[in-house]
Formats: C-alpha cells, structure tokens, sequence
C-alpha cells in the first residue's frame, strides 16, 4: 500500500487495524528469555493521514488527547544497562509523571526496550517495534494489574480511588528516522473500535485492545524525536467522565525515511498512577 508525505510535515502511510472476526485474538511474547513471538488474528492495512502534532503541542492534554510530548533529560548514559535504568531512569520517570498528571504515588512495574534492527534483537533480547495498532490495558486488565502488583487487601484499598496506566516513551537515540510512533487522540476512538485481545506473558494472561478501523480516527506523530523528548500517554484510566481512558498507538513506516537511516531504538515504561491516600 502506497504511502505519501504531505507538505507540512504530516504523511499518509499504512497502519494495520485489526479485523473484528468475533474470535478473541491472542498476542504474546513467551518463552524463559521473552524471545517467542506469536500472533493471532485478521489484520488489514488502512492508509491513514498521520498528523504532525509537533504544530499543537502546546494545546494537547493527557485528560483530552490522552497523550502529550514533553522536553525532559536523562542522566541514563547506557540504557542497556538495567541497574541504571532502575537507580536513575525510574526515579527521574516517577517525578516526570508526578508532575504531568498530579498524581500522588506512582508505581514503576515494567520497561521494554525495542530495536527496529533483527541483529541487535537478537544480540541484546529487544523487542521490535510493534505494527498492530493497539492500547496496552484494558477494562478489565487496568484494574487486574493492580490485583497483580500488590497484596489484596492493599490493591482493593487503590482502587476505590483514582487509577491509571500512564507510559512514557522516548528514542535512546535520536532523531527517529524509521518505525515512527503514531498515537491516536483518543476523542476521536469509540468504545466500539475496542477489540479485547488476549496477551501471553511467560508468566501471566492480561488483556489489550486491538483497534478496529474506523476512518474517523486522528492519528498524530511527532516527526524526527530526540532522546531528550518524552511521549507520555495513558493507557488506562478508572475515571469514566469523558476524560481520555484508551490511547492506541503502533508503529508505522514514514514515507520520507531514507534509505540508510538508522534503525529505531526506544524504551518505554509502563506505570501505575494513583490519587488516593498514600
């Protein structure tokens, strides 16, 4: 399917929806090392115009769009390196979505890092960049992530208050050239395009959303980020008032890439929000 770039700084290229068979589709990443791959489902590529959020930046908001692109530097020098992600990347992720959200606590559990190069998947366990246009939490797995994390009687206490998944997302090196992240405002998603898909961990079943294509959809990007840049977008959200809950995102292939750019590499880690009483 044919990709364009558009004058301005937005571009026309593929995403891949999921198509609702009305046979729960299942994704997973398995195996001692986390290496196995497998994937179940109908898939279909839809063109889509993928907006340059870079010109609004300044008007998004994580309770609007779901999702926000903010200026913040790391002292992480290697990010291969799980001893400093955990001693000065979490710590600097935890007041970075403190400060974003207003939350009270928050809760680092998990980081993935990803490689669009096979060589370097293999040499360093990375996982690619993921195709599927999807939301990482559900309904139902927001709130079981908590049942997962803490002791009974401590998550049922959370989650009479407010909770939320929030993840941030950043290149290790920078600019992105290949495998951009678009992001979908997530006004624009209807509780119908939701597709719940099973997701098979070595250790656990969860549950994500795969997205059925609706061509009323406003996806977004932010073109040639750098390693001092962060995506935070929300994944989950308990508050059911018309704030964004779902925020779907995939990779794509931008038409402008040249030939020889490097090969993505990014990180991102995944948190859980709360504004009750600590």
């Amino acid at each position: 399917m044919p990709a364009t770039k558009i004058p301005g700084g937005s571009t026309q290229a593929p995403l891949t929806y999921t198509v609702d068979t009305g046979v729960k589709p299942i994704t997973g990443t398995t195996g001692p090392d986390g290496t196995l791959r497998h994937r179940t489902g109908e898939f279909r590529e839809h063109l889509m115009t993928i907006h340059d959020a870079r010109e609004r930046r300044d008007a998004l908001s994580l309770e609007r769009e779901g999702f926000v692109l903010v200026d913040h530097e790391t002292r992480v020098r290697d990010f291969y390196d799980p001893r400093e992600l955990k001693a000065v990347y979490y710590p600097e992720i935890e007041h970075l979505i403190k400060e974003q959200t207003g939350a009270t606590r928050v809760v680092i559990f998990d980081h993935t890092l990803r490689s669009g190069d096979q060589a370097a998947q293999t040499e360093k366990n990375l996982r690619e960049p993921v195709k599927v246009v999807h939301n990482d939490y559900t309904e139902w797995s927001g709130p079981q992530r908590v049942r997962d994390l803490f002791a009974e009687d401590e998550a049922e206490s959370l989650l009479r208050d407010r909770v939320a998944v929030v993840q941030v997302w950043r290149p290790i090196r920078g600019p992105v050239l290949s495998s951009p992240l678009a992001i979908c405002d997530a006004q624009s998603v209807l509780p119908e395009d939701l597709i719940p898909a099973e997701r098979h961990h070595k250790d656990r079943i969860g549950e994500i959303y795969q997205l059925a294509f609706n061509p009323e959809h406003h996806w977004n990007w932010f073109p040639e980020m750098q390693q001092d840049e962060a995506l935070v977008f929300k994944c989950y959200d308990s508050e059911k008032d018309g704030r964004a809950r779902f925020t779907a995102h995939g990779s794509f292939d931008d038409p402008a890439t040249p030939p020889d750019a490097p090969q993505r590499e990014s990180i991102e880690v995944r948190t859980l929000a709360f504004w009750g009483k600590t």
